[in-house]
Parts: structure tokens; sequence; C-alpha cells
């Protein structure tokens, strides 16, 4: 039988082996260091992390459901692991260098202020999503759905608009240049 918790608050003296097992719901996770902890199975729903580090988290099956990441550092995260049946997940101020959300429907996801260096989007749709002052340098987008997606705060991105959908997707007149890349222009 699977541990069940719900309005609870944790932090990582309540899981010294580095594993979070269960369903949580409504639940808060405050400062936990567990790099490479494994999270695979667990399931979040309606839960907060703020100030954790996650970071190479093993995720196989993991579900997110309206989770939210606060400041929180997240290096290689294998999301592309995770149960993808109604994943949706939220980042603020959080660094998220070289994770893979490869082949997921993450509509409407909010990154704000985060960092996704080298992070991985092939065949991802983040349809409607917001890249709100975040920094997307060496980040992988092919064949990716990015229709409605806001890009105007965005920074150091390289999107070829020949490999991804773009239709209706917002970019400020200052950051063009990261549709331009692939053709080699001298912008002034």
């Amino acid at each position: 039988m699977t541990a069940s918790f719900q309005d609870k608050t944790f932090h990582s003296n309540d899981f010294p082996d580095g594993r979070i097992r269960g369903q949580f719901e409504n639940c808060q996770f405050m400062e936990c260091s567990l790099p490479n902890a494994t999270l695979s199975g667990a399931e979040f729903s309606d839960c907060t992390f703020e100030n954790c580090d996650l970071s190479m988290a093993q995720l196989n099956g993991t579900v997110f459901r309206e989770t939210r990441f606060i400041a929180c550092k997240m290096l290689g995260m294998p999301f592309d692991m995770c149960n993808d049946f109604l994943l949706s997940f939220g980042f603020i101020n959080c660094k998220l260098d070289f994770s893979c959300f490869n082949g997921l429907v993450i509509k409407q996801t909010v990154f704000d202020a985060c960092s996704l260096e080298g992070a991985f989007f092939l065949k991802t749709n983040l349809e409607k999503s917001v890249f709100k002052n975040t920094n997307l340098a060496d980040a992988a987008f092919e064949h990716t759905h990015l229709a409605g997606a806001d890009f105007r705060s965005a920074h150091h991105f390289s999107i070829d608009p020949e490999q991804n959908y773009l239709k209706k997707a917002r970019f400020s007149s200052d950051n063009l240049a990261g549709l331009l890349r692939r053709y080699d222009l001298k912008i002034n």
C-alpha cells in the first residue's frame, strides 16, 4: 500500500535515504537538498518545492500535477521519464540546465526567470508556454510545437523556424536574432 500525505511540509531530513515515495497532495517541500534522489513512482498533486536541490533525480513514472518549483536547482532532470498523464508544472527562478523535456505535452508551462541552458525540447508541445526572463543558451528546440509561446523577454535562444511550429509565437524586436542564427546573418 502506498503512503498518502496531505497538507504536510517536508524537509531534507524527512528523506534520509534520498527516496521520496508515496502520494502527496497540497504538500510543501522546503529546502530539501536531495541531489540524485529517487522520486520514481511518487505522485505530486498541487505541491510546491521551494529552495530544493533535486539535480539528477530519478523520475521514472513520477506524477507531477499542478506542481510548482520555486528557486530550485534541478540540473539534468529527465522530465521525459515522468508519467505524462495530466502532467503540469511551473518554474520560478529555477536552474534547469541540461534538463530533458523531450516528447512531452506541457502546454501553458511557465518558466519565469529560469535558466534552461542546454535543455532539450525535442518533439515537445509547449503551446502557449511562457519563457519570461529565461536564459535559453544552447537549448535545443527540434520539431517542437511553440504556437502562441511567449519569448518576448527570453534571451540567448536559437530556434529554427523551419524545424519548429511557431504560429503566433511572441518575440520582441530585440531578440529576433534568435530566429535567424541558422542563416549566419550579421545583425546590428
